[in-house]
């Protein structure tokens, strides 16, 4: 039976997708995946994307190619599709792309008295926060915002106590939840097997997990690596198929984008 990997519907507002990597396979590839098949979806559809170590020229430059290709018969989905790149540029222009940048001038400050002591970053935060205010006064009911988190172990390589990052990674999917916005956190596994307690708490405040895995046999011209789809804490009733790492899809990436298949169908090298 065929399917559509990855799910367009994934994360649905309310919801929080965590997407998990290893150095071997970075998963870049399906924040912009993410990013294009969101705005691409509908005319009100609106993302926001906190950037920590990628460059508004590097999401400009990765929008603009071909997202993903899906090649018929070893698709798993049973239409072939070729989705195009996005503009960044026009869609920063139109209103419908807000990217909130982290700089490291901005503070790691904790609130000041009398403030919600559980959220840190306040300045970042409070920028979202902003936004999403701002994005509800004009917003119709038919209208959906994802926001992006591209990289949180970032914020935890340059120093930020693990206190601090816990709580704002608590208020950042509280207010996402409260603004009925679908949240995406990347975060980077330094030693898999072995979480960390970044990664502890990100698996109980998500409500599914994506796993980005390089091959056991090391990356090929034909696979570059493989992702299975778990569901959190707070999932009920999945509405499309999980994938355990077992049976994870493979995926290959090319100039264009990325195309995914079933293991053992990647022309024969499986």
């Amino acid at each position: 039976m065929s399917f559509m990997f990855p799910p367009p519907s994934l994360p649905l507002p309310g919801e929080i997708l965590l997407i998990t990597d290893e150095l071997a396979s970075p998963a870049d590839f399906l924040l912009h995946r993410s990013l294009s098949t969101h705005l691409k979806e509908s005319k009100l559809s609106y993302a926001i994307i906190l950037s920590v170590s990628e460059s508004l020229a590097r999401w400009k430059a990765v929008a603009g190619r071909s997202v993903g290709r899906i090649p018929s018969p070893l698709a798993l989905n049973a239409d072939y599709r070729c989705s195009k790149g996005v503009n960044l540029a026009q869609l920063l222009s139109s209103g419908a792309l807000t990217l909130l940048e982290y700089t490291s001038e901005e503070p790691f400050a904790m609130p000041d008295a009398g403030a919600d002591p559980g959220v840190p970053l306040k300045a970042l935060l409070g920028r979202l926060r902003d936004t999403l205010v701002q994005r509800r006064g004009g917003e119709t009911p038919e209208a959906r915002t994802l926001v992006i988190l591209e990289d949180i172990a970032a914020l935890e390589w340059i120093g930020t106590p693990l206190l601090d990052l816990s709580r704002f990674a608590r208020a950042l999917c509280a207010t996402c939840r409260q603004f009925n916005a679908a949240l995406i956190v990347r975060h980077h596994v330094v030693t898999p097997g072995e979480p960390d307690d970044l990664l502890r708490l990100l698996m109980q405040l998500c409500t599914y997990h994506m796993d980005v895995l390089p091959l056991s046999s090391g990356r090929s011209g034909a696979v570059s690596g493989q992702v299975a789809l778990h569901a959190g804490p707070s999932a009920i009733d999945p509405p499309f198929r999980l994938i355990s790492r077992s049976d994870a899809v493979h995926y290959r990436l090319t100039d264009a984008g990325s195309v995914f298949f079933d293991r053992g169908t990647g022309g024969g090298v499986l």
